[in-house]
């Protein structure tokens, strides 16, 4: 359990040659498309992108999903942190 005594499941991700991920410990999938999956997990915001990605498995009751197509790149996002723009830099 996490300090705040809500339970979490295990985060795990597996690549598989680039063509196939398979990811554990996710809460939702926010939005998806051929070059773009966001996905929110027990460690923050997940971007994957790359070229003919679909999801081929989902089960948000037990956390898992399977991404398949070409992967380029995947990024963790800081869940609850609001990005900062330009005019924000310039105003420091």
């Amino acid at each position: 359990m996490n300090e705040n005594n809500i339970q979490t499941k295990p985060h795990n991700v597996i690549i598989d040659n680039r063509r196939k991920m398979e990811l554990t410990g996710v809460r939702d999938v926010s939005g998806f498309d051929e070059q773009t999956v966001s996905l929110i997990t027990e460690m923050g915001g997940l971007v994957i992108k790359g070229t003919g990605l679909h999801i081929t498995r989902l089960s948000l009751d037990t956390g898992d999903v399977t991404v398949e197509g070409n992967v380029n790149a995947m990024q963790y996002t800081t869940a609850g942190t609001p990005s900062k723009g330009i005019v924000s830099k310039l105003f420091r």
